[in-house]
């Protein structure tokens, strides 16, 4: 007889509040073992602060939660011992070098004199730095930087690993290298929770998605899900002529069965489109009528829509302020 594994993370009603401001407002959160899940929303929605209660650093006010079946207030040290961390800003010293960093992290951690500089070794030929390896910190780029926080998350080997905005100000080709990294973590078997206000790192990213606003969760699903809840793919279509505008927009609604629009440049056409099987239709309608397209396209619903639809504003929006957690963090 088999029995299921118990999910990753299990989050019921999370609360966490900073004087008047309801930081984390009864976050629901379940992530399967074995897959990246997105946490996506603006600065100060309340993302870091579900991270800081989920790996221990922070007690909730109410709600709970639980790291593969453990709870995360009453069993804080089996937890600590299934994550690994990577926050917003690096936690490693920037007067020694790499070598030396994640040296003494593995010493904290228990492992021998030997052991230790092995698995430093390790980590820093897997992501890159051994170039870099004694070269002191304060002389890295931000991108290396980042994935030397990362390499001394994964010292323990982790089942689950927490990436908060993991590549937040890094340029285009560093945050594809990251990308590739937690790619190949989780092929390895590791479980990915990632914070992001970037909207194409949880598109290219994350199995599942958790919309997160004013610390509440406003939906939740796979980016397919997710687009398809704010409606269909959109048709848009622009004729040669411009003559042949409302015979082409009256074919586009007798195939399709739906109300197209106009759009105020005249020539451009925009219609819902459930079916894009029907696509195939269309042409042949439009041209048995004689009307010559300048340019067609079929575009599913972007996360930036679905965004701007579920909270009424881009993800660039500031909904709170978060500094004060980071303080209590830090301090």
């Amino acid at each position: 007889m088999t029995t299921s594994l118990p999910p990753a993370v299990r989050a019921e009603g999370l609360v966490k509040v900073f004087g008047d401001n309801r930081a984390v407002d009864g976050v629901d959160l379940l992530v399967p073992t074995g897959t990246v899940y997105g946490v996506l929303g603006p600065n100060g929605a309340g993302k870091t602060t579900t991270i800081n209660m989920l790996a221990t650093l922070m007690r909730p006010d109410a709600g709970r939660a639980e790291i593969f079946g453990h709870d995360v207030t009453t069993q804080p040290q089996v937890v600590r011992q299934l994550i690994g961390v990577t926050g917003q800003f690096a936690s490693v010293d920037e007067t020694l070098s790499a070598t030396e960093n994640l040296t003494i992290f593995a010493r904290l951690l228990g492992l021998s004199r030997a052991d230790a500089r092995a698995k430093s070794t390790e980590l820093l030929e897997r992501f890159g730095l051994t170039d870099a390896a004694r070269r002191p910190l304060k002389k890295f780029s931000g991108g290396m930087r980042r994935r030397l926080d990362l390499a001394a998350s994964l010292i323990a080997q982790p089942p689950l690993i927490f990436l908060d905005e993991p590549t937040t100000g890094l340029d285009p080709r560093t945050r594809g290298q990251m990308w590739d990294t937690i790619r190949e973590l989780v092929a390895g078997g590791s479980t990915v929770l990632l914070t992001t206000q970037y909207l194409d790192e949880a598109d290219q990213l994350a199995d599942r998605i958790a919309v997160i606003d004013h610390g509440r969760v406003v939906a939740e699903g796979t980016s397919d899900e997710l687009k398809a809840s704010i409606g269909t793919a959109s048709l848009q279509l622009r004729v040669s002529e411009t003559a042949d505008t409302a015979s082409a927009l009256e074919i586009v609604e007798s195939v399709l069965g739906v109300r197209a629009t106009l759009s105020p440049e005249a020539s451009r056409i925009t219609a819902p489109m459930a079916d894009a099987d029907r696509v195939t239709d269309l042409l042949i309608a439009l041209r048995t009528g004689g009307v010559r397209l300048a340019e067609m396209s079929v575009q599913k619903p972007t996360l930036d829509e679905v965004f701007l639809t579920i909270t009424g504003h881009d993800t660039g929006a500031d909904t709170a302020d978060e500094t004060e957690t980071k303080e209590m963090v830090t301090a």
